[in-house]
């Protein structure tokens, strides 16, 4: 008996089998909500470049997606999708990424890219660590949590990225967590269809550094907190 293939097999590169992640991550629930929304829209993956920086979200589009996409240098995804929107204004640009990569090595760029408004839909995956590098305090890590790095609780206040987004003048942001994927599926459909710089910021699980360093436990340990807290 042949296995049917996932309805969303059409948008992957058909070489690429395995999926990137770590077990229980939330990558693969903002994946499909990507894909849905697109599908939603009506669009195809043509009419898209996607581009990412490193670390785990990074890999969302890259290798997964069939489609142009730009795998850039940490912390540039925003300036590399700058200069790509300038050049071909008639694609949809959207931006997948990490909370390290965009809000903290690539954080001027983000802030600058929201003041001058420029036409981007950015993803901004927030697992509240640096997961790739092995588990150091990134500038959303909740105060007090122990890291490699911050081995005693970490002594400083996150960024609410959305309230400096937003200060900083972008007409459209959104937060939403894992647990919620339909909500986040339409705020990135709003989110590609306006015609200014959007951000949709997803809280994520990340049980193997996280939720360790966290104590919140497994992957559905952290749903349920994300439920409960939200």
């Amino acid at each position: 008996m042949s296995v049917p293939s996932h309805p969303f097999r059409r948008y992957m590169r058909p070489h690429v089998k395995k999926t990137t992640t770590c077990p229980g991550c939330g990558n693969g629930i903002i994946t499909q909500a990507i894909l849905r929304a697109i599908e939603e829209l009506g669009l195809e993956m043509d009419d898209f470049i996607f581009v990412s920086g490193i670390g785990c979200a990074a890999w969302i589009p890259t290798p997964l997606f069939d489609a142009d996409t730009l795998h850039t240098t940490h912390g540039r995804p925003i300036a590399f999708a700058t200069g790509v929107k300038l050049g071909l204004p008639e694609k949809n640009v959207m931006v997948a990424s990490g909370d390290g990569d965009l809000a903290a090595i690539g954080g001027n760029h983000l802030i600058h890219a929201a003041r001058r408004n420029i036409d981007l839909t950015v993803v901004l995956v927030n697992n509240g660590i640096y997961g790739m590098t092995g588990g150091q305090t990134a500038p959303t890590t909740p105060r007090g949590v122990s890291t490699i790095t911050s081995p005693y609780g970490s002594l400083e206040h996150v960024f609410d990225i959305c309230a400096m987004i937003a200060a900083a003048g972008a007409p459209y942001v959104a937060r939403w967590t894992t647990y919620h994927p339909r909500q986040m599926m339409r705020s990135i459909k709003k989110a590609i269809q306006k015609k200014s710089f959007a951000l949709v910021e997803v809280i994520s699980q990340c049980p193997v550094q996280f939720g360790r360093a966290s104590k919140l436990g497994k992957a559905v340990d952290m749903l349920k907190y994300y439920k409960k807290n939200s």
